[in-house]
């Protein structure tokens, strides 16, 4: 098809350090600065943090719950924030998730390292707690 690239996947192993270098920075970074504590509220709010490949994506998630008896959707439900998309060995595209629910690529071609960094800095990476 003209214009559609094929999607890379990354091997067996290379899952597996991006899968725990992504804990390693859900559990040393984004919980500790974006969910210290979990906070009922009397609408939505946060109880988890966490990560979930989908293809040859990574994507960051946060899980949140409702606990009003006239709620319109479940109790929990799942939110995506950020993705990382694995474009070839130690090179991923970095999007953030927007508020018309559509993936929208930022930083292009960065390596692991860099695009946790990135995930760290740039606000509009981060969970919405």
């Amino acid at each position: 098809m003209v214009g559609v690239r094929a999607e890379n996947k990354p091997s067996d192993a290379e899952k597996r350090a991006i899968t725990a270098a992504c804990e390693r920075f859900i559990e040393d970074v984004l919980k500790p600065r974006f969910l210290p504590e979990i906070r009922p509220t009397e609408f939505n709010y946060c109880i988890d943090i966490f990560g979930k490949w989908h293809g040859a994506k990574y994507r960051f998630l946060q899980r949140y719950r409702n606990d009003r008896p006239d709620r319109y959707t479940e109790r929990e439900f799942v939110s995506p924030f950020a993705r990382l998309t694995y474009v070839g060995r130690d090179r991923f595209d970095l999007s953030y998730f927007r508020h018309t629910e559509q993936w929208w690529p930022v930083d292009r071609g960065v390596t692991l390292d860099e695009a946790l960094a990135l995930l760290e800095m740039k606000g509009i990476y981060h969970p919405v707690v």
